[in-house]
């Protein structure tokens, strides 16, 4: 891949090239109040991503073998009364297995089909809404969207029939999440400055990984008291979620006001924004290949990060076997292990530069889904140490990838340059499900889905491994 790069022309001004770094033009400096009110969101929203999206509603419930035919789930009782474990060999062909691997296959093709609607949606939708000066309609309009869908999951029956409704909601949900999450980024630069917005931001993902872990924490005794077979706990766990996003949205409604329009921004047609969106790419393409290379190594090998988040929980409960205490441990350690290993990683970026650290961290997560499945046979041991290794090599990997865009993008071009980083993280946003779905189709057991979330990182890091960047950027 070509190195050529040369001065920057002058920018076309959009919500998703200008939402990092803005400078203020004299605005008055967000009060406290409106710092923590913005990301107090992150809190709000938290419960979706970690208890329904990840360890608990989809893992334990949906892709449970509560939705299996009931002739077929009682085909997967064993004579001590335990239910087959799906990550041995022999067990994959049976009829129990293949059941619980359809679900899995399903769930990811839901997936793939709300990754398509991001892809076609998101790059343009923060654009709309920055020229438009209505960001915060959009966060305020997709909180309420996520609470009521997560709602709706109260009426999803334990039965085959309804396990596609339930699929769907929690899909359109993640849709919805993310239209949210791009108009909730852009208005960053409301509460920040140039000189603060790296604090800012970190408070805002601070909240969003202990929110996680609280709200992990507080289903506990819901899901204990009623019973893990019990329909009725996973449903009052998504009421929970649900009350808490809106009750933890209010600060934000209430606190932060809406943003103006920016004069620079261009106001154009909804069709319109693609062509511009095309027109920006193309101009980094020309001035400067290497940021644009590295922009297309990240956005494939940050699906794979997802993915491993997206698909880990349901691997464990459904292709190891993994008990709802289990599960819920391993989400609690999951969320411990990569935020040490974050913190950790400046320090080692600082030492060895931060495309190396990605290229060793990448290399281990390719070599621990490998690992998992060639192992699998050893039982959950196997899981339990290569997946939270896993979950130790996932923060590394996205600090330091922004760390790599900042050393490689001049001053001038920050906010610019991250606007397109984050539109190019989320077009890539369908390869993770689309890649664990044909894993499970074409060879019907659910720990190959590993293999394919291993794909996807293995093809993010040999593209990157191909990016010539420049010896003066200290990469």
């Amino acid at each position: 891949m070509s190195d050529d790069h040369s001065a920057a022309e002058t920018p076309i001004n959009t919500a998703a090239l200008t939402a990092f770094g803005r400078d203020h033009d004299g605005a008055p400096e967000a009060t406290r109040k409106q710092v923590i009110s913005w990301a107090m969101w992150d809190w709000a929203l938290q419960p979706f991503n970690t208890v329904i999206l990840t360890f608990v509603w989809i893992a334990l419930y949906l892709t449970s073998r509560m939705f299996l035919d009931p002739a077929v789930r009682e085909s997967g009782l064993l004579a001590d009364g335990s239910y087959m474990n799906c990550n041995k060999s022999e067990f994959m062909s049976s009829a129990y297995c293949q059941g619980l691997t359809d679900l899995s296959a399903w769930w990811g093709w839901a997936n793939f089909a709300a990754g398509i609607v991001i892809l076609v949606l998101a790059p343009v939708l923060g654009q709309q809404a920055d020229a438009r000066g209505n960001k915060k309609k959009w966060v305020v309009g997709a909180t309420i969207g996520v609470a009521l869908f997560q709602f709706a999951l109260l009426f999803i029956e334990a039965e085959p029939a309804y396990f596609w409704y339930g699929a769907f909601a929690v899909a359109i949900a993640a849709v919805v999440s993310e239209i949210g999450n791009v108009s909730y980024y852009a208005m960053l630069s409301e509460v920040s400055t140039p000189q603060n917005v790296g604090r800012i931001s970190g408070l805002g993902w601070g909240l969003g990984y202990v929110g996680g872990v609280v709200a992990l924490i507080a289903c506990i005794p819901v899901l204990f008291l009623i019973g893990q077979d019990d329909p009725l706990s996973f449903k009052l766990v998504a009421v929970i979620c649900a009350v808490w996003t809106l009750v933890f949205a209010i600060p934000m409604f209430r606190n932060v006001p809406e943003s103006p329009a920016y004069a620079p921004s261009q106001k154009v047609g909804f069709f319109r924004s693609y062509v511009v969106l095309a027109k920006n790419i193309a101009k980094l393409f020309r001035t400067n290949r290497p940021t644009f290379w590295f922009m297309l190594a990240a956005a494939v090998y940050r699906d794979g990060l997802a993915g491993v988040f997206a698909f880990g929980a349901v691997l464990a409960a459904q292709g190891f076997g993994f008990s709802f205490l289990e599960v819920i441990v391993f989400g609690l350690a999951a969320n411990l292990v990569a935020g040490v290993s974050t913190l950790l990683a400046g320090r080692i970026d600082d030492a060895i530069g931060p495309r190396r650290l990605i290229v060793i961290t990448l290399t281990g997560l390719v070599a621990m889904a490998f690992v998992v499945f060639a192992l699998k046979d050893l039982g959950t041991i196997v899981f339990w140490v290569c997946g939270l290794l896993l979950c130790a090599f996932v923060g590394p990997t996205q600090a330091s990838s922004r760390s790599l865009l900042t050393r490689l993008t001049p001053p001038s071009q920050q906010g610019e340059i991250f606007g397109l980083y984050a539109t190019t993280g989320r077009v890539a946003s369908f390869l993770s499900p689309l890649a664990w779905s044909l894993f499970l189709l074409w060879f019907g057991g659910i720990v190959y889905g590993v293999l394919g979330i291993g794909l996807i990182l293995l093809i993010g890091l040999i593209l990157l491994l191909m990016v010539r960047f420049p010896k003066d950027v200290g990469v």
